[in-house]
């Protein structure tokens, strides 16, 4: 059976922007940096998450390093997890996904047409989520789509479910696209990029299941929202997004996000890129801020 390509519902919200008020949060720069929703950390778990995402201290290369950025990764999820801090809503399933989708093909010497640059588009993925994981634990500016995220974790009247996906979005919106770009991804690399990215489809079970588990978060009706456009419906109070969904499905979220790619990889279609990328999480986050108060999560 092939895996399930992700469909989200980005292209398709155009039509339903009139009907979104922004979900982003603001943070506020004097909150302690052990403090979100959950049990308050340590100073010395501070230090210690600050510490393991330092990503200077990432020495080497290709599979060794991918390795050791991932161990590094689930150290500080296992931290998180441990005060039920929101802040590990979304490392929860990123650390699930790693073990038991990416790493074993990462490991798989048969599984890649090219493994340097596989080992690399991984890599710079879980790197650009440490840097913000960094800039949070020591009190420095995290990228917009992180902030929004780590400013709803200290939202506790807020769903967990909808701050999870606040994650998932700055991750396969954001990131994915310029892990594309910085790893030097080539026309050849594309059967790679959906075989990775397929693999993580397939186990979205166990990031819903984690994170019920952990967090009390049904991520099951937003992850169907987000991914096949269940619920669009609603916003708009019609079926014309979900019509509109149904052809952009054609293209894929995942074949949006490998295009801003290679867009980023160009000094003439960078800025375009940049500003899309921009736009397609900030109307995503409206969406499911919206479908947040309407109760879908």
């Amino acid at each position: 059976m092939k895996p399930m390509r992700l469909y989200p519902l980005t292209l398709a919200l155009g039509i339903t922007a009139a009907f979104l008020s922004p979900g982003s949060a603001l943070a506020d720069p004097g909150e302690s940096l052990s403090t979100a929703c959950g049990s308050q950390l340590s100073d010395a778990e501070v230090g210690r998450i600050a510490e393991l995402s330092d990503v200077t201290t990432l020495n080497g290369a290709g599979l060794p390093r991918l390795e050791t950025a991932v161990e590094r990764h689930r150290e500080i999820t296992s931290i998180l997890v441990s005060h039920h801090d929101w802040r590990g809503l979304f490392s929860i399933g990123l650390d699930a996904v790693e073990h038991e989708a990416v790493m074993p093909l990462q490991r798989d010497p048969a599984a890649f047409a090219d493994d340097e640059w596989a080992h690399s588009v991984s890599f710079e993925l879980l790197r650009r989520y440490l840097v913000n994981v960094h800039a949070e634990f020591t009190g420095t500016p995290t990228d917009p789509a992180w902030t929004n995220y780590f400013a709803l974790t200290r939202q506790c009247d807020a769903s967990p479910a909808r701050v999870a996906m606040a994650g998932y979005n700055a991750h396969l919106t954001v990131d994915l696209a310029h892990a594309v770009a910085t790893s030097g991804t080539t026309a050849e690399d594309v059967t790679d990029f959906y075989k990775i990215v397929d693999s993580i489809a397939v186990k979205g079970g166990s990031i819903v299941t984690l994170t019920k588990a952990e967090y009390d978060a049904d991520l099951g009706p937003l992850w169907r929202f987000y991914f096949v456009g269940e619920g669009l419906d609603r916003l708009a109070g019609n079926s014309q997004p979900s019509e509109l969904l149904l052809r952009a499905a054609d293209s894929g979220y995942n074949t949006i996000t490998l295009a801003n790619g290679f867009a980023l990889q160009n000094p003439q279609t960078r800025p375009g890129a940049e500003q899309e990328i921009d736009a397609l999480w900030r109307t995503t986050d409206s969406a499911l801020d919206v479908l947040s108060r309407l109760g879908g999560l």
